[in-house]
């Protein structure tokens, strides 16, 4: 079953109604993919709602221009605006509830890494101390401990049914890759919201990476079209991609 790709246009600017969207048609069987950009704004779990402070911060944030999203999927605070793209894969499962989870997570790792290594950023997937919304499966390109996260991902899963022997699932993967954002505008806007809501987070701009700072370390020319190339060379992965083994 290939993805289908959707019209960015077709779907809420507010994530978490283009979250359920998405699940909508995975619980119907289909497999979609949406690959898009968001205006100047922060995406929080609803875990964060435990912090007393969040409303304020929200409408202190918003009143900057910036509004905070609540997504579905667990993890921690990320940032969004120009420069920085999101792969959102969402597709049935028929298998016991995390079961897949490693599966689904590699296989977005795979799409993402296959596409950066064909415009000649190689990464891996590990945990990077430091970077926003840090987690196993970031993509980080540089090795060891100075690897550097360029892409963050996420999964949500949500039972639709029960089938004759096992409950079926929709499963939404996310994906969230630094092309060519500013990291220190972006890190400074994720400090500042954590400290408004006494989180005790704060993240190091030295430990995340852009497509392009990559490109640069590696003595690559920065092309003038690198997001519009990333962005292809995302959606040509994701529409030759198989769902993850079942």
């Amino acid at each position: 079953m290939p993805f289908q790709l959707l019209d960015p246009t077709s779907l809420s600017g507010d994530p978490l109604d283009a979250e359920e969207a998405l699940l909508a048609r995975a619980a119907a069987g289909e497999a979609v993919a949406h690959v898009w950009e968001a205006p100047v704004s922060l995406v929080v779990p609803r875990s964060y709602q435990r912090y007393a402070a969040l409303a304020d911060a929200r409408e202190a944030f918003a009143g900057r221009g910036c509004p905070v999203w609540l997504r579905l999927s667990g993890g921690g605070l990320v940032p969004q605006g120009p420069g920085i793209l999101n792969v959102s894969l969402a597709y049935p499962v028929r298998a016991p509830m995390g079961t897949l989870s490693e599966p689904v997570y590699r296989h977005l790792c795979r799409i993402l890494g296959d596409a950066l290594n064909s415009l000649g950023v190689l990464t891996h997937w590990q945990a990077v101390e430091g970077s926003f919304c840090d987690g196993r499966f970031n993509l980080a390109w540089g090795p060891g401990d100075d690897a550097r996260k360029v892409a963050g991902t996420a999964q949500y899963w949500r039972r639709v049914s029960h089938g004759d022997d096992q409950p079926l699932y929709a499963v939404l993967a996310h994906a969230v890759l630094l092309v060519d954002a500013d990291p220190i505008e972006i890190n400074e806007r994720a400090n500042a919201f954590e400290a408004m809501i006494e989180s005790g987070r704060r993240y190091e701009e030295m430990r995340i990476v852009t497509v392009a700072q990559a490109l640069a370390y590696e003595c690559f020319s920065i092309p003038a079209d690198l997001r519009e190339r990333v962005r292809t060379a995302l959606i040509d992965r994701v529409k030759d991609a198989p769902l993850p083994e079942q």
